[in-house]
């Protein structure tokens, strides 16, 4: 009895250590490279799963495995290396030099992986942490500066900022010139991104060259930027990870105002003047502005404070909260994550609520890999008018700002122009807008060579918007100043849905030991639908009630349905000898349904060549010097489906004055397109060269030099009076865009403890305008009385032109002898351009034993912008330049009299005709009207520094985590903006990045837009 029931024993404990064994448990330990040193970024595999991680700073991993997995660990430069769990937890060693290590995989065009050397396009992979250092709430402005050839500009500031993204220039004169953005494989929008949590990122990778981006087709010509989100993790525990930032927000700067002169005009002080014309300041205590409520007045020192209009501004805080869940095994994950932004904006009442929730999910089900997405993001956005700047900087420099927050417009500091805190509270706009977004990947393996893959999305944005305006009615008018406003209301409801699916077959050969082949053929749908209605009147009955039934009168409305669709055909080659050449070769053709029937379709082909010569020739790195070296190249022609939905067709408009009655009458669009307009077309050239030198490839240096041909330009051009026609767009013009990018990359020093990676970017390129048409050598993008931006034959690309001064053959100003004023001339004239002649960036980090520093800064320079804040202070007598000399008449410098006559001038130095007059209100006249009506006084030097981000962050290591129950904990300061360095002569009137519009008419920076703002926080991220 005794025996059998130890053998029942026996095996019963055999039976439970084999059921241990079969268990699964963590396994840690650390990797070092071939010096003894931790090797972070180490790709640990459990070999037959898609089960992974990645090793830390400080080289330490854990993963989840079972006794007899084999875990394969991976590093550029390293040998594979293969370990098999046995009863130890701990599996530790050094990694081994290998020059035929496995390259990094990169997501290009379409989601298809590529190796490093299989490139023939310039790419930049900019990781998650490098996204959120600073918790910027903007994926897209947290890219800026990181990227060589990729220029962000924030062209609106405010709760809810706009950007315009453009890579390598321009090439369109009219249409897009932003890059296309593309999201888990699906073409999206730069909306949708700057929309999206920076949290849920994992990578993003910038495609430069249209070679890269040929397979995109009609919508590939301005390069892409290619996202993908974080998946779930490969665990079978649960994984929790808590993101949570504030950030506390307030005006950089303000524009520089000259405090010599305060309230008044004509040399005398006025109450409630707007002007700086009054008397010079002597400290005095003097009243301000209109009388109060109770009759009296606001009493302050008669001194000048330049910054007094920034106490107009609060300190604005930005809120970030997310929480992501995520698990998973060997055949699949799923992840969650909710992330929520609040902001309030330094302007009191401009607020915005944003969230976003992904849920993605990948799963293996024998042959079949069944994968997708959802993401909803939900936006309220609550603001009031910008242009309450423009009123707003009419403010003497005397005027204590802050002590009429509540005087309303009746005790206004000025009779002239409307309180900006009335404005703030009774000019009103709010927004709703929600975006869905669901993503399916599908893929089925045929067999070891050859599978079919399907990405579907459809993409909905809802949006409901409403506006008001509160009434006011002036009754005293006092020195014939009116603030009455009318009162006004309009709301509108939009919605945009996008279907987008791609179907190709993917085949993966070697057709011998040495050439490799990779293809793929498929095809592309997109359905794209657009509606829209608003309504909005004026003058409601009962104040405060905001229903169009409230309006009087007929009330505007407006109503737009459209849509366009597209269809696709592609393929795509990849050939590869050896491992050090490939040949890529590409192929799309689109058709459109926006352009006609006979002429909607066009092919883009591309080709590329990439030789890595330290595959070719292994001996190249002897001598430990020498680490990486290859070389590429491609050429493409790609589109750009500049023309709009229905733009080639003619349309009826509502004739002026009706409805009349009963009657309703339409008359024909005034501004047409040519019905056999095409597509613009982009033919590139690029070329690469790739190095890294020494051991760990210390020093890394990237060079590309490009050129595009930019023709069948897509133009409008003013016709005709007698044709009854005011403009006609048509394929007329020719440009050509080049220029090169370097990028060095140096890690100093790296020990066991110790990290310094430096990075340092610089890129130029310029666009030159080949031809515009054969009747015309210029076009405007947007022009005004006596400023403008123009695309000019022979001229760099966009020009601004103006009313400039005359000048001599020495280049002196021309003073007509009579008035003393400066001579205007009678036509525009070229006073600079907008796009920079170059761009550097610099990007840092210092990681010490979990303590992380990192900076990111960039310089722009040989440029120039029209500041519409210096012409808008120039009449008014608050330019700094009208307070010298005493605001009497002077010489002007460098000018020069006109002693000869018209045909025959002689030119002689001016040494004695005075501009300005003799008295104070000869003066104020000159800057008035002389001075303000040549725009050359108003364009400046756009050159910035600016550093972008500052971060510093400690990680706590995980031997102090292991007892409260984290897997990681990081604490971390920021800022973002905090300097910014620019001309002397640009008195903080404007950033030059903030422009009129996100389009092509870069280089004016109109008055109604905030000034620029910079943001201290603090950061916490734990993981358990």
């Amino acid at each position: 009895m005794k025996t059998k029931f130890s053998g029942i024993l026996t095996l019963f404990l055999a039976f439970v250590v084999q059921l241990t064994f079969a268990q699964e448990k963590t396994i840690s330990g650390t990797i070092s490279d071939e010096n003894g040193l931790p090797l972070p970024g180490v790709n640990i595999i459990v070999k037959g799963t898609t089960t992974g991680t990645q090793s830390d700073f400080d080289g330490n991993y854990s993963i989840n495995a079972s006794p007899g997995d084999v875990l394969s660990y991976s590093f550029i430069g390293y040998t594979t290396k293969e370990m098999t769990v046995g009863a130890s937890n701990n599996i530790s060693f050094a990694m081994e030099v290998d020059s035929e290590a496995l390259e990094e995989v990169i997501i290009t065009a379409l989601g298809v992986e590529r190796t490093a050397g299989e490139l023939t396009a310039a790419t930049k992979v900019v990781e998650a942490e490098e996204l959120t250092q600073a918790a910027n709430p903007n994926v897209v402005q947290s890219l800026t500066g990181k990227v060589s050839g990729l220029q962000i500009n924030t062209t609106n500031n405010g709760v809810n900022q706009t950007t315009r993204i453009v890579l390598r220039g321009n090439r369109s004169l009219t249409g897009n010139n932003q890059a296309l953005i593309v999201i888990d494989g699906v073409i999206s929008s730069a909306n949708t991104l700057a929309n999206l949590a920076p949290e849920i990122i994992a990578s993003t990778n910038v495609i430069k060259g249209a070679g890269g981006s040929a397979l995109y087709g009609s919508q590939g010509s301005n390069g892409v930027i290619i996202v993908t989100t974080k998946s779930g993790s490969s665990s079978e525990k649960i994984e929790v990870s808590i993101n949570s930032s504030i950030s506390f927000e307030d005006v950089a700067f303000v524009p520089e105002r000259q405090t010599k002169y305060g309230q008044g005009w004509n040399g005398i002080h006025t109450s409630y003047e707007n002007g700086g014309w009054g008397p010079e300041f002597d400290g005095t205590l003097q009243p301000v502005g209109l009388p109060q409520a109770d009759g009296s007045y606001i009493m302050a020192p008669y001194t000048g404070d330049s910054d007094n209009i920034k106490e107009f501004f609060k300190t604005g805080t930005i809120l970030q909260n997310g929480v992501t869940l995520s698990a998973g095994d060997k055949t699949g994950n799923i992840l969650l994550s909710v992330n929520n932004q609040q902001t309030e904006f330094v302007v009191e009442g401009d607020e915005l609520n944003r969230t976003t929730v992904l849920f993605k999910g990948n799963k293996q089900l024998g042959r079949w890999n069944v994968g997708g997405n959802v993401t909803y993001n939900t936006s309220s956005v609550k603001t009031t008018t910008s242009s309450l700047f423009t009123e707003l900087l009419q403010t003497a420099s005397n005027v204590p700002v802050e002590l009429f927050e509540n005087s309303g417009n009746e005790g206004h500091w000025t009779s002239y122009y409307r309180n900006p805190y009335w404005m703030r509270d009774n000019i009103r706009n709010s927004s709703n807008t929600t975006r869905m977004n669901g993503v399916a990947n599908i893929k089925y393996d045929i067999n070891d060579n050859i599978n079919v893959v399907m990405n579907s999305s459809v993409r909905n944005f809802k949006s409901y918007s409403r506006n008001y305006t509160n009434e006011y009615i002036d009754t005293i008018g006092i020195g014939g100043g009116d603030h009455s406003t009318i009162s006004q209301f309009g709301q509108s409801n939009s919605e945009e849905t996008n279907i987008y699916n791609d179907i190709f077959v993917n085949f993966d050969y070697m057709l011998t030991d040495d050439i490799s082949l990779t293809a793929l053929v498929g095809n592309n749908i997109q359905d794209n639908m657009f509606s829209s209605t608003a309504v909005s009147g004026s003058n409601l009955t009962i104040p405060g009630y905001y229903n169009i039934d409230n309006i009087t009168g007929r009330p505007t409305t407006s109503n737009t349905i459209q849509r366009d669709r597209r269809f696709s055909l592609l393929g795509s080659m990849d050939l590869g000898y050896k491992d050090f050449l490939f040949l890529s070769l590409t192929g799309r053709n689109d058709w459109t349904s926006r352009l006609a029937d006979d002429r909607n379709s066009f092919f883009y082909p591309s080709v590329g060549l990439s030789f890595v010569a330290t595959n070719a020739f292994p001996g190249l790195k002897k001598g430990g010097i020498l680490n990486y070296a290859k070389i590429s190249g491609n050429w493409a022609k790609v589109g750009n489906d500049r023309v709009g939905p229905y733009q080639i067709n003619s349309t009826l408009n509502q004739a002026t004055g009706y409805p009349f009655g009963g009657l309703n009458s339409f008359v024909l669009d005034q501004t047409i397109a040519d019905p056999l307009l095409v597509n613009e077309f982009i033919e590139s050239y690029e070329f690469n060269l790739n190095l890294a030198f020494f051991k760990g490839d210390r020093v890394r240096l990237d060079f590309s030099i490009y050129e595009s041909k930019n023709s069948d330009l897509v133009t409008g051009i003013t016709t005709s009076a007698a044709s009854g026609l005011a403009n006609t767009t048509v394929n007329i013009a020719e440009s050509t865009t080049s220029g090169f990018e370097i990028d060095l990359g140096l890690t100093p020093i790296r020990t066991k403890d110790f990290r310094w990676d430096l990075d340092v970017n610089f890129a130029t390129n310029e666009t030159i305008i080949d031809k515009i048409s054969d009747q015309s050598d210029e076009v405007a993008l947007a022009a005004f009385a006596d400023i403008g931006i123009f695309a000019t034959a022979g001229e760099e690309f966009p020009l601004i032109k103006g009313t400039a001064y005359q000048r001599d053959p020495q280049g002196r100003v021309l003073i007509d002898p009579t008035t003393g004023n400066p001579l205007k001339t009678g036509s525009f004239q070229v006073l600079g351009k907008s796009n920079p002649d170059y761009i550097v960036g610099l990007n840092t980090a210092v990681n010490y034993k979990g303590i992380r520093l990192a900076a990111v800064m960039d310089y722009r320079t040989g440029h120039q912008f029209w500041a519409g804040t210096k012409d808008w202070l120039s009449w008014s007598g608050h330019l700094v330049e009208s307070a010298d000399g005493g605001r009497r008449g002077f010489i002007f410098p460098n000018s020069a009299i006109n002693t000869g006559t018209a045909a025959n001038p002689v030119y002689e130095a001016n040494t004695n005709v005075i501009t300005g007059g003799t008295t104070y209100a000869n003066y104020l006249d000159y800057f008035s009207n002389e001075y303000r009506s040549v725009s050359e006084n108003f364009v400046l030097d756009a050159t910035a520094f600016k550093v972008r981000e500052l971060s510093l962050s400690y990680a706590f290591s995980k031997d102090m985590l292991k007892n409260v129950g984290l897997s990681s904990l990081r604490l971390g300061v920021n800022a973002r903006n905090p300097f910014i360095v620019l001309p002397a002569e640009n008195r903080g009137y404007a950033d030059p990045e903030i422009g009129r519009s996100s389009g092509n008419d870069q280089g004016l920076s109109v008055t109604g837009q905030y000034p620029i703002t910079r943001t201290y926080g603090m950061t916490l991220n734990l993981t358990f």
